[in-house]
């Protein structure tokens, strides 16, 4: 079965309308429909990657660099005190749509959004241990 074209990349050529942005060769950012808070900015590269893992290195600068550049105009167009710049990735960490994209979303004070946090505490020598384990799978 062929597979499927994501609505980022129908929007990309221009099959399904978005309030787009940002636009490079590479990378286009849009409004997310469905915001956190108005301006969310979702920024996708043009080339459809399943998640941030299959980027290639020298792609992710590019996106980066826009995401970046979105952020300052966010901060400059809201007045904003802070944002979140956010990946999810696989279904677990709340991905819906696999084709990779950075979510860029306003923050503003008692927006009421929060993050829960349920923070653990390493035993005795298990910081060490798992620190190991992960070194020995970097390449």
């Amino acid at each position: 079965m062929e597979n499927q074209k994501s609505i980022f990349s129908k929007i990309i050529d221009r099959e399904i309308s978005a309030e787009i942005i940002y636009e490079t060769d590479n990378v286009i950012a849009i409004l997310d429909i469905m915001p956190v808070h108005f301006g969310h900015v979702l920024v996708i590269p043009k080339k459809e990657y399943k998640d941030f893992l299959a980027v290639p290195d020298d792609k992710l600068k590019e996106i980066f660099s826009a995401a970046q550049r979105i952020a300052r105009a966010l901060v400059k167009t809201f007045s904003l005190e802070g944002f979140n710049v956010f990946i999810n990735n696989g279904e677990i960490a709340g991905q819906s749509i696999f084709h990779f994209h950075v979510h860029i979303t306003p923050r503003y004070v008692n927006d009421g959004i929060s993050f829960h946090r349920n923070l653990k505490k390493y035993e005795e020598g298990q910081m060490k241990e798992i620190a190991e384990k992960i070194k020995t799978n970097i390449s």
